[in-house]
C-alpha cells in the first residue's frame, strides 16, 4: 500500500538539544505502553530564536507523557470510538485525527486531537468538512483521548506553515504549498520526473507520463475490463456498482431494468467524445451502474445537493447536478481530475476541464471546488488502489496519479 510521508522541516540544534526520532518500535505504541524515556520535545512559545520543529505524529505517539508539544499532522477524520474513525458524516466538532500521511486509515498511527470549546466552530469536521487533507500544527498535551494515543487541553491550531490559530477560513494567513514530494512505490520510477513539481509544471509532466505507453481499449474490451477492475472483493463473480454500491453478477450486464452498464464518470457529451477509442474507452473514468442510475445521471455535473436518487442509497440530484454516495465522492473526483490531466487537447480530442456546472456539451465538468473537497474528504481506499493497479498492469498500462498522490490535485488546482 502507498505510505504518503509529510515533508517537515528538519528539527533545529539549539544549545545541544535534540529532538529525536522515535523508534518504529515505538511509533505504534498505545497510551499504556508510553516509553521510559520521555523524548525530547520542541518548544511550542517564547522567541523565535528558541523554536523547534513540531513532533510528527509517529512521534507524538511513542511520547504520550502529558507534556505540552506541538505535533504536525494531516486530518484523516474524527474519532468516535478508541479504534474508530469517521471520515464523512461528521457527528459533532468536538475531536479530529491526524496522521503522517493524509491517506493514512490505520487508527495505530493517527493521533486523536481533544478540540475545547472555544476552537469547535473554526476546527471542528461537522462545520468545517473541508479539513480533511489539510496539514495542521496543533498544540496542547501529548496524553490519552479515547483511550488512544492523543493530545488533550489542546491550546492552538495552525495550518502548517501558517500564524493563524483562529479560523481556517482566515485570510490573514499565508498558507505554505501543498506538499508534492511525498511517497508512493512509483515515485523513483513512474513518477521520477513529476516529484517535486507544482501548477502548471506538475499538470504537463503527468500528463507527459499518463500519455506515455498506453494500451488503447475499444468499447468492446471496456466490458471485459470492467469484470477485472471492479470485481467484488467479497465474491469473485460479482462486479460493484460505482454510485449504488450494489454488488450485482458480472454476467448480469447490458441495457436492461437492473443490469449494469458501463457509466462514463466524466459524460461523454462533456467534450462530445462518444465512445470512440481514446477518452471514451478510457476505463480510469469507465465504472460499472445500474442502468436506471446511470440514466438519472445522465451527464449532469458534479455538486452536493439535490434531491434522493432512487435504487441510489446516499445520492442526491437536481436539475444541473448529481451527488454520489459519501464513499466514493474522493473516487469521482479523482477520475475526473485524471481526465482532465489525460486528456488535454492534444490528441485530437476536445481539452477537458473542470469548473461550474450547466456545462451542457461543453468540454468541462464541475463543480470543481466541490471536487476538490471530496477528494479530500474520501481518500483512496483499498477498492480505489486495487482498481488503480488492475489497470496498471492488465489493461491500459498507466495510472491515475491522484489516486497515488491525492495531494497532486491541491498542488494542480490549488486549495
Amino acid at each position: 500500500m502507498p505510505v504518503v510521508i509529510a515533508r517537515r522541516r528538519l528539527a533545529a540544534v539549539v544549545t545541544g538539544l535534540v529532538v529525536a526520532l522515535v523508534p518504529p518500535s515505538l511509533a505504534l505504541s498505545s497510551a499504556a505502553g508510553s516509553p521510559a524515556t520521555p523524548l525530547p520535545l520542541p518548544r511550542t512559545a517564547g522567541s523565535a530564536s528558541t523554536a523547534t520543529a513540531p513532533l510528527t505524529v509517529s512521534q507524538a505517539i511513542g511520547a504520550q507523557t502529558g507534556q505540552s508539544a506541538t505535533v504536525r499532522g494531516y486530518v484523516v477524520g474524527q474519532p468516535t470510538a478508541t479504534s474508530t474513525v469517521v471520515r464523512s458524516g461528521f457527528p459533532n466538532d468536538y475531536a479530529l485525527a491526524i496522521a503522517d500521511s493524509a491517506a493514512e486509515t490505520s487508527t495505530s498511527r493517527m493521533l486523536y486531537i481533544q478540540i475545547p470549546s472555544a476552537f469547535r466552530s473554526s476546527w471542528g469536521l461537522k462545520t468545517n468538512p473541508s479539513l480533511m487533507g489539510r496539514q495542521l500544527d496543533v498544540t496542547g498535551a501529548l496524553s490519552a483521548y479515547f483511550s488512544h494515543p492523543g493530545m488533550t487541553s489542546t491550546t492552538a491550531f495552525a495550518f502548517s506553515g501558517t500564524s493563524t490559530t483562529t479560523s481556517p477560513t482566515s485570510t490573514t494567513s499565508t498558507t505554505a504549498p501543498a506538499p508534492t514530494g511525498t511517497t508512493s512505490p512509483y515515485d523513483s520510477t513512474y513518477y521520477a520526473s513529476a516529484v517535486g513539481k507544482t501548477g502548471s509544471a506538475l499538470h504537463a509532466e503527468l500528463h507527459r507520463i499518463i500519455s506515455s505507453g498506453v494500451a488503447t481499449l475499444t468499447y468492446d474490451q471496456v466490458w471485459a475490463a470492467l469484470k477485472d477492475t471492479d470485481q467484488d472483493p467479497n465474491n469473485a463473480t460479482n462486479v460493484i456498482e460505482v454510485y449504488s454500491g450494489r454488488s450485482i453478477a458480472k454476467s448480469d450486464n447490458g441495457g436492461g431494468v437492473d443490469q449494469w452498464n458501463r457509466e462514463h464518470v466524466w459524460a461523454k457529451s462533456h467534450g462530445d467524445f462518444g465512445t470512440v477509442n481514446g477518452p471514451g474507452t478510457d476505463v480510469h473514468h469507465l465504472r460499472p451502474e445500474d442502468v436506471t442510475v446511470n440514466g438519472t445521471r445522465g451527464n449532469l455535473d458534479f455538486d452536493n445537493g439535490g434531491t434522493t436518487v432512487a435504487q441510489c442509497t446516499g445520492c442526491r440530484s437536481d436539475s444541473d447536478s448529481f451527488e454520489p454516495r459519501d464513499a466514493v465522492k474522493g473516487d469521482v473526483a479523482r477520475m475526473n481530475f485524471y481526465m482532465a490531466v489525460r486528456w488535454d487537447g492534444g490528441d485530437g480530442f476536445a481539452d477537458l476541464e473542470p469548473n461550474l456546472v450547466g456545462n451542457g456539451t461543453a468540454a468541462y465538468i464541475g463543480r470543481i471546488s466541490v471536487l476538490k473537497q471530496w477528494n479530500l474528504q474520501d481518500p483512496p481506499d483499498a477498492f480505489e488502489k486495487r482498481r488503480n493497479q488492475v489497470i496498471y498492469d492488465t489493461w491500459q498500462h498507466n495510472r491515475n496519479p491522484f489516486i497515488d498522490h491525492p495531494e497532486w490535485v491541491t498542488a494542480i488546482y490549488g486549495s
